[in-house]
């Protein structure tokens, strides 16, 4: 569980407020989509999950735990996917990248192994283990990033825009692997304003306009509100191309 109470976030001196006021519970299990144009706050709300932004006001707790209290708890049980994987990539070689996490937690070298190739194939880059992350296409940076995260098998993933630079094939591969997360009991947080590849997967739809919520509800019942959100959003069957 991830219970978001009061938050408020400000940058520039506190002349600018980039999430305000905001409370939302996400249960164990829930695929929760954070929908907004850029600017709204997602990112920034997002990133108070894991420790990665310190509130201004208000209190994160992660499975019943303030993040300040337990950083380290929070950080795994939270995985996060960036918008920008260059924020992400620590490590020279693929392998070692997708290793980093779960070498963290001390797993021992066979659940390691296990992780990662698991991972690499869940973002169609089985045995690429040994390539240079510095040779990789914007593109495969993306799905490394994804795998990254992917091998801390957290309890509740974030993908902030996990769809950028991917094609057609590892977009679908990487919505598929989200997919059985959710089936398997993990809670997913997709971040986007880009509703069309997660409309269907989602069990509820969080839109923010200026750091506020301003839609929660499950999907169909959001749908209407969410254009103006400047957002986009799958058309119904039956609707004209």
């Amino acid at each position: 569980m991830i219970d978001v109470d009061g938050v408020t976030c400000r940058y520039g001196d506190g002349r600018i407020v980039a999430v305000d006021d905001v409370s939302l519970s996400i249960p164990d299990g829930e695929f929760l989509v954070v929908a907004g144009a850029n600017g709204s706050g997602k990112t920034t709300l997002v990133r108070t999950f894991n420790g990665l932004v310190d509130p201004d006001e208000g209190v994160v707790a992660v499975n019943g735990t303030p993040v300040p209290a337990d950083l380290v708890a929070a950080r795994t049980a939270v995985g996060m996917v960036f918008q920008d994987p260059r924020d992400q990539l620590v490590s020279a070689t693929v392998g070692g990248d997708v290793a980093f996490g779960p070498e963290n937690l001390g797993l021992d070298r066979g659940e390691i192994d296990r992780r990662v190739r698991e991972s690499l194939a869940a973002v169609h880059m089985t045995g690429r283990e040994d390539d240079r992350v510095a040779t990789l296409s914007g593109g495969e940076r993306e799905r490394v990033a994804v795998a990254g995260a992917l091998a801390m098998e957290p309890d509740h993933l974030v993908c902030d825009e996990p769809f950028t630079g991917l094609d057609e094939s590892a977009r679908r591969s990487v919505i598929n692997r989200l997919r059985e997360l959710h089936r398997r009991g993990r809670s997913v947080i997709v971040v986007t304003h880009d509703l069309r590849d997660v409309f269907g997967l989602a069990d509820r739809i969080v839109g923010l306009s200026d750091g506020r919520v301003a839609v929660d509800a499950a999907p169909e019942r959001a749908r209407d509100r969410l254009p103006g959100l400047d957002v986009r959003v799958p058309e119904r069957d039956g609707d004209e191309p």
